[in-house]
């Protein structure tokens, strides 16, 4: 590439404190978003109970996750374009606007429409934030940084619940959105004093994709609704189902089409021509629909099946992200000293198999400590393949396309998320249905599967409950068995991933210019990384390696 060098000049110290003290800046903005997605989740019962809007429960986390989702692509072309410090303060300043609409709300409809304005934040905090560390550090020095981006995830995860349910049971669930505006505000003020990188020069006006911005908003939409209401909302084969699914395939094709011509796409179609990109991407998304098809389930999981609080089911997490944590920070490290990276992924996706095979083993009756060790190993899987895969997707790509190679790659993976949450979630409650009417013809007295509550359930007379609980368990375990063949597949996907040596300078002479030529170009840089493989592979073999 053509960042590439074979040695790096050591940072003075002055340096490497702007890059940390830049980096503590971007763990807080983050750390914004990846709260924003957790917090909620033990306030939402009091929040939709206090707004009277209980029906429109599942739209707080669907408008956040859909608005996110479609912004994604933008935000990483907007970044190469116009610079990631103007859009990283937009983006941070549009999420706090909605944070203070949600605080506010006074009604459903409010709080809906402001998670669509954090959403519209949100996913420029997470994309620009990864895109920034590129634009200061080499990609042989990223690997660490990224390991710790992922940690901040698996500590959300189980701090967002904890950090919820505390707020609501004291000042209240308006807090929720409160705590957002001082850690906006610390983010914006690090963005603005620590990230010094060289201003976007064009040698022509750029043009915003327009149409392309539009069709990837109505696309994204339609599967994302397609995965939230398919199997709950609306049969599988309803005409509002189906109608979705041929907008997104329409809007889909004519995207593609648009983007083939456009001058400065949203998501350039050179990106495909990346063999690691391709790779990385599809592992990604397959990874996705596994990770939080799984783990979306377990805490409720935990709760009907031993009877656990939602806060000791939360707890009950930490063996997962503990391990997630740390082994994110170890592999990130391992790479940056050694600049080798394939191995990492594959290895990461083969655990998480293995952890997803082991799942599908629990019983009612197996000892809470076995789930924790389960939890654990995927946690290892997990904190070994995601960074990476971000990694190789940016070190494929010269500095100025890094921005939407990053959010070409999150945006697959969030769509996976959402369709495996949603797939998922569809099928167990059929199938939970469908096994208590066999199991209890005569129900539970409660309104059937539908209003089962850990409370409900821990109420029932011990027969019963022991068949309530074995229903719960036939209907979710068994769906971690189906999930196997797709880290499977990562795994395999993953070995053909070509290990190109990672960048050691930062290259920022080459002017940002979507031309014809610089699309040109860039084909060239596509190619380029392929063939430099065999230079690290030859370097690996030589004497003294």
């Amino acid at each position: 590439m053509s960042t590439q060098a074979t040695a790096e000049t050591p940072a003075d110290p002055a340096e490497k404190r702007k890059i940390v003290l830049l980096f503590a800046g971007l763990m807080v903005t983050m750390l914004l978003a990846s709260l924003n997605q957790t917090v909620l989740s033990s306030a939402l019962p009091t929040m939709v109970g206090e707004l009277n809007g209980v029906e429109h429960m599942a739209w707080a986390i669907t408008a956040f996750i859909l608005a996110s989702t479609i912004m994604m692509p933008v935000y990483g072309k907007l970044g190469d374009l116009l610079g990631r410090k103007p859009m990283l303060l937009f983006a941070i300043s549009i999420f706090t606007v909605g944070s203070v609409i949600g605080a506010l709300a006074p009604d459903m409809g409010t709080l809906i429409v402001a998670r669509v304005v954090q959403g519209l934040g949100g996913g420029g905090l997470m994309i620009l934030s990864q895109a920034t560390i590129a634009d200061v550090v080499p990609a042989r020095e990223r690997g660490k940084y990224m390991g710790i981006m992922g940690g901040v995830f698996a500590f959300s995860s189980v701090a967002g619940p904890l950090i919820g349910g505390g707020l609501t049971e004291g000042p209240g669930w308006r807090w929720t959105f409160w705590m957002n505006v001082p850690l906006a505000v610390l983010a914006i003020f690090a963005t603005i004093f620590l990230l010094h990188v060289p201003k976007v020069v064009h040698t022509v006006r750029p043009k915003i994709d327009y149409l392309g911005m539009a069709l990837i908003t109505v696309a994204t939409t339609a599967i994302v609704l397609v995965g939230t209401w398919g199997g709950s909302q609306f049969a599988w084969s309803s005409p509002e189902i189906l109608g979705l699914a041929a907008v997104a395939v329409v809007t889909g094709v004519l995207f593609v089409l648009v983007e083939r011509r456009a001058a400065e796409p949203v998501m350039p179609m050179m990106l495909f021509k990346s063999r690691n990109f391709n790779l990385t991407t599809i592992a990604g998304l397959l990874t996705g629909i596994a990770m939080f098809g799984a783990i979306g389930y377990i805490p409720t999981y935990l709760q009907m099946a031993t009877g656990y609080s939602a806060t000791v089911a939360g707890l009950l997490m930490i063996p997962m992200m503990a391990c997630l944590l740390v082994v994110s920070i170890i592999v990130g490290r391992r790479v940056s000293a050694t600049g080798r990276y394939k191995l990492a992924p594959i290895v990461g996706s083969a655990i998480l198999a293995v952890a997803l095979l082991l799942l599908a083993t629990l019983k009612a009756e197996t000892p809470i400590y076995m789930l924790c060790i389960y939890l654990g190993i995927m946690g290892i899987g997990l904190g070994a393949s995601m960074q990476i895969m971000t990694l190789v997707a940016q070190n494929s790509f010269p500095l100025k396309f890094v921005g939407t190679a990053t959010a070409g790659q999150n945006y697959f993976r969030q769509v996976g998320a959402t369709l495996g949450s949603a797939v998922v979630g569809a099928v167990f409650a059929t199938r939970l249905h469908e096994l208590v009417a066999e199991k209890l013809p005569g129900g539970t007295g409660g309104g059937g599967a539908g209003s089962f509550t850990p409370h409900l359930v821990a109420g029932l007379p011990e027969p019963i409950k022991r068949l309530v609980i074995e229903s719960y368990n036939e209907a979710l375990i068994p769906l971690f068995l189906w999930m196997v063949p797709l880290a499977v597949l990562a795994t395999i996907v993953l070995c053909f991933v070509k290990e190109v040596p990672l960048a050691t300078k930062i290259d920022r002479e080459t002017p940002v210019d979507i031309s014809p030529a610089a699309m040109a170009e860039f084909e060239a840089e596509v190619k380029h990384d392929d063939a430099a493989s065999g230079e690290l592979e030859a370097e690996a073999a030589a004497p003294g390696k």
